[in-house]
């Protein structure tokens, strides 16, 4: 029983990892898509910007993520209101708080230990085990991660370069991940645009 207790918390811990990264880079694929205009503006008044999501993330992500074993989730010294104006920002100082930001995620849960996930953190006060913890963190960016490529795909239209499995295409993918050839860059470098794992198409 200690056996696949200690082997679902590696394998957990290590999937957790990835899918992170991947929400991430995901994000980072749509975000360079996009023109400076395109990075804020919005498609309707109660619209959020890339812009906006982008801070909103990163404000969320310092928060949580630091002294994530020992101070509760949200830091008395966040203003969350504040993630949703555009304060003197530039894409350049969004992206970099954008960064900075996940490298706090990271360097959080990269060390988690066995024994680690025996012990619970708060969030507003609310109690949550390590596991719901980044359950809930990893939820609720690929919600705002979809956001994000949702607007860039809206702007660019038909300019677009997908990020998963281009429109009709499903067989010629499946067809792609029997060969084997899933893990190496052919499939992008032949047009097929099928080497985006990552990206859980």
């Amino acid at each position: 029983m200690e056996k696949m207790t200690k082997s679902f918390i590696e394998n957990y811990h290590a999937d957790a990892l990835s899918s992170f990264c991947n929400a991430k880079k995901l994000a980072e694929r749509a975000i360079e898509q996009v023109s400076d205009e395109e990075f804020f503006a919005t498609i309707d008044e109660e619209a959020n910007s890339v812009a906006l999501i982008v801070k909103h993330i990163a404000g969320n992500l310092r928060s949580r993520w630091s002294d994530f074993l020992t101070n509760d989730g949200e830091k008395a010294d966040r203003n969350r209101d504040t993630e949703f104006e555009l304060i003197e920002d530039t894409r350049a100082s969004l992206m970099q708080f954008w960064e900075e930001g996940w490298q706090i995620l990271f360097s959080a849960i990269e060390p988690l230990t066995e024994e680690d996930f025996s012990k619970t953190v708060t969030i507003r006060g609310e109690p949550h085990s390590i596991i719901e913890a980044i359950n809930r963190q990893l939820t609720h960016y690929s919600y705002h991660v979809g956001q994000i490529v949702f607007l860039a795909k809206h702007f660019r239209s038909n300019e677009w370069k997908t990020l998963s499995i281009a429109k009709n295409r499903s067989a010629e993918f499946n067809q792609f991940v029997g060969s084997g050839k899933a893990g190496d860059k052919k499939g992008v470098e032949g047009g097929l645009d099928f080497s985006d794992r990552d990206g859980n198409p």
